[in-house]
């Protein structure tokens, strides 16, 4: 898939992001949020806007500042600011008496869980693929030895060679990340929440997805863990899988 349908909104902070919104007269919109400088035009999110094709769901993705076509420097972001820009556009394009049904990739679940508060009367489930909050704490500056740690803080940014890709992680970044802890929370949602992890993911533990349904104390809850899968869980089985999950999600009336 392509850009060729989306459009710009622009932001608070005068940033515009890329965005599609796909309407079919649905009480129900999907809103899908994407990774750590990932885009909206992967595997996942395509397959799932076929799926809400299909089934006639309204389906919402969306491009934080600094990522894919979206306009903004990547280093000027960070999770409050790209929390912000998600939550400015669901409130923009969807109705208060819509129902929503979030699925976070990776970071994306961190975004989507941060947005819990605002969205709590709307929201009727959760799905979380190799979900990573606070993972700028835990797997990065944790990780991370005395002269990295002392480049970030002195230099305000270290660039990051991981999996063959570059990340310019800065000082702002990790510090506003420790403003965004989930995993001491809870919410009292009565709502589905499923999570897939795959067991070879090199990059998130599993115990991530073991510790966020801990935050949840009434919801059903259920994680699935995928055999031989990778952190990106783009494969045409994994995805089915997840298709199926939202498929029980969007229509069952608990």
């Amino acid at each position: 898939m392509n850009y060729k349908r989306s459009k710009n909104f622009k932001t608070s902070r005068k940033i515009k992001i890329k965005y599609l919104f796909v309407k079919k007269n649905s009480q129900i919109t999907v809103v899908f949020f994407h990774g750590f400088m990932s885009d909206m035009i992967g595997a996942k999110p395509s397959a799932i806007q076929k799926f809400c094709k299909v089934q006639k769901l309204n389906f919402l993705k969306f491009e934080y500042s600094g990522h894919g076509r979206s306009a903004g420097k990547f280093t000027e972001g960070n999770i409050s600011k790209w929390t912000k820009e998600a939550k400015e556009l669901i409130k923009s394009k969807i109705k208060s008496n819509n129902k929503l049904v979030f699925i976070g990739s990776s970071m994306g679940s961190w975004i989507a869980l941060n947005l819990f508060t605002a969205f709590k009367k709307q929201i009727k489930g959760f799905i979380g693929i190799a979900s990573a909050p606070e993972f700028l704490e835990e797997l990065m500056w944790k990780k991370f030895n005395k002269k990295i740690r002392k480049e970030i803080m002195s230099k305000k940014i270290y660039y990051l060679d991981h999996g063959g890709f570059t990340y310019p992680l800065t000082k702002q970044l990790i510090l506003d990340g420790r403003k965004n802890k989930i995993f001491n929370k809870k919410i009292n949602l009565k709502i589905p929440i499923t999570l897939f992890h795959g067991l070879n993911d090199e990059v998130v533990p599993t115990v991530f997805s073991k510790k966020i349904l801990k935050i949840f104390k009434k919801a059903k809850k259920k994680l699935i863990k995928i055999k031989n899968g990778d952190h990106s869980l783009s494969r045409k089985n994994d995805i089915k899988k997840i298709c199926k999950e939202l498929n029980y999600l969007a229509f069952s009336h608990l």
